[in-house]
């Protein structure tokens, strides 16, 4: 599989624009508001054109390292400069009017321009989603369907489809109909004075640039995104990337079978997930909501080794890269795809115990059960990586403090007070996939599946059980860090440390997937 490349035609001027809703509908009032606009269709959103590669690599990833920049002009607030710097040798920017500018600093604000001509965006909007995962499921299963829609993700994870279409019933959507009126432009801010920019604006780093105390080789882009901002982003070969994902997401003193799994892992999810931000024009974040990814100058000779070792190669499941999720820590039981995200069973994915077999055969099982969980739990366990600092865990939350973490997550409003929280189902791994929420007035609603782990983010995962210890106060014990999917980072490294080899590693964690090389 070779990354996608974006295509860009380099003279196109773009509007960048706010976004001001004028009116949301549920979906049952669709066919009402379509009458009110007339027969007239509109676009769901802003088509961006596609981005050039401007790295001579064929593998080339595009890696978005800041997003939304210039968002708060758009409501007449002011936005932070992107400010850059060279490692050495000057920088070299150019636009795509053909400005030319080189330093050693280059500093980009924004400001706001009304459009002559406002825009009209019509859509039919399904979520908020907890997460990508969710919202592709959705979006695969309307595929199914034969309808076309795109996942956007604009602060949450949304799916947007033309209004249109008709939407199964079973699934809530919201009619939005958004008027475009400002465009946010960039400029160069120098000692001469301020010069408009027009995207796709392409750097060149002769010998880095540095960011966030490191060192990047780039090239770089900033361009439009589908919100009304711009983003910051390097254009990296697939082997560098992983240069900066390895160290980052196990530690670069893991054992090198450790090394190396995690390095087929890395390589194999970033494949798989280069369309996560296809409506933005690039391909990942730098962030958790991909895989981390920093510093590439700073990788180790043992890291460089890991990714030598394993170039080119992947792990595939009916000859397409598999979903390599992974995570810190499992707590001794690994969880399956369908327990930590809204979507579709996955064979490779499913509940095992892991650790050795004289420990396994001794857990009473189903873990669902909440007296075996408990059991569990209190287990000092021989698992694989049971000694991680997180294990087990305990955490204890009052009422106002589970509140708080509810009304961050916009689940309730200002004077929303807790009663009482439950877990009304567990997975086969005994994690926690709905949680019940009581407010003293009556009021209750259900959390699920990975908004569980979105809402109550000091929780390291949705492996507990909870009990009110006292009068609005409740204690959570658990075990594992992270969603529980796929290699434990820990079990890996203790295997490691135990003479397992990569592919035996591999194999243990998603069974009778194939190593190979990438397509």
């Amino acid at each position: 599989m070779v990354i996608k490349s974006y295509l860009r035609s380099q003279n196109i001027r773009f509007f960048l624009c706010s976004l001001v809703l004028f009116y949301g509908f549920q979906h049952s009032n669709h066919s009402a508001a379509s009458l009110a606009l007339g027969n007239k269709r509109f676009p769901t959103h802003q088509i961006l054109p596609k981005t050039v590669s401007i790295s001579n690599d064929k593998k080339v990833l595009l890696v978005g390292l800041e997003s939304y920049l210039g968002r708060e002009v758009i409501n007449n607030h002011s936005s932070p400069y992107l400010s850059l710097s060279s490692n050495k040798k000057s920088l070299i920017l150019e636009d795509a009017n053909g400005v030319i500018h080189k330093s050693k600093e280059i500093n980009i604000g924004w400001r706001s321009k009304r459009l002559e001509h406002p825009k009209i965006f019509v859509r039919q909007k399904i979520g908020p989603f907890a997460s990508f995962e969710s919202a592709e499921r959705v979006s695969n299963d309307l595929k199914n369907k034969r309808i076309k829609s795109t996942i956007a993700h604009p602060k949450d994870w949304e799916i947007w489809l033309s209004e249109e279409v008709k939407i199964p019933k079973s699934i809530k959507s919201t009619y939005q109909k958004i008027k475009v009126v400002k465009t946010v432009v960039p400029f160069l801010d120098t000692k001469i004075g301020k010069i408009s920019l027009e995207g796709p604006i392409n750097i060149h780093a002769p010998e880095g640039l540095n960011w966030k105390d490191g060192i990047y080789s780039g090239p770089f882009s900033i361009q439009l995104d589908a919100y009304g901002s711009w983003t910051l982003i390097e254009h990296v070969p697939l082997e560098r990337y992983l240069l900066g994902v390895v160290p980052h997401e196990i530690g670069s003193n893991s054992p090198p079978a450790a090394l190396a799994a995690q390095a087929v892992l890395a390589r194999t999810w970033a494949i798989a997930n280069s369309h996560r931000f296809d409506i933005d024009g690039y391909n990942l974040c730098s962030d958790t909501q991909c895989q981390v990814y920093k510093d590439p100058s700073q990788a180790s000779k043992k890291i460089k080794n890991a990714i030598l070792k394993t170039t080119g190669k992947i792990l595939t499941w009916d000859q397409k890269p598999i979903s390599a999720v992974y995570h810190a820590t499992n707590g001794g039981v690994m969880a399956s795809y369908d327990e930590a995200w809204a979507t579709n069973p996955v064979p490779y994915l499913r509940m095992r115990l892991d650790g050795p077999a004289s420990w396994s055969g001794a857990v009473k099982l189903p873990l669902s059960n909440e007296n075996n969980l408990k059991s569990f739990l209190l287990d000092d366990s021989k698992a694989f990586g049971f000694d991680h600092s997180l294990f087990r865990w305990t955490r204890v939350f009052n009422s106002a403090q589970l509140a708080a973490q509810l009304r961050v997550a916009k689940k309730v409003s200002g004077s929303f007070s807790l009663k009482t929280i439950k877990v009304l189902e567990r997975g086969p791994s005994g994690r926690a996939t709905v949680l019940k929420i009581v407010g003293k007035t009556g009021s209750e609603f259900l959390l699920r599946l990975d908004d569980i782990r979105r809402v109550f983010r000091q929780l390291p995962s949705t492996l507990f059980v909870v009990n009110e210890v006292k009068e609005g106060q409740w204690r959570f014990s658990g075990g594992g860090f992270g969603h529980g999917v796929g290699m434990s980072q820990s079990g890996a490294i203790e295997l490691g440390r135990n003479g397992w080899t990569p592919e035996q590693i591999l194999s243990h964690y998603y069974p009778k997937t194939k190593y190979e090389f990438l397509p």
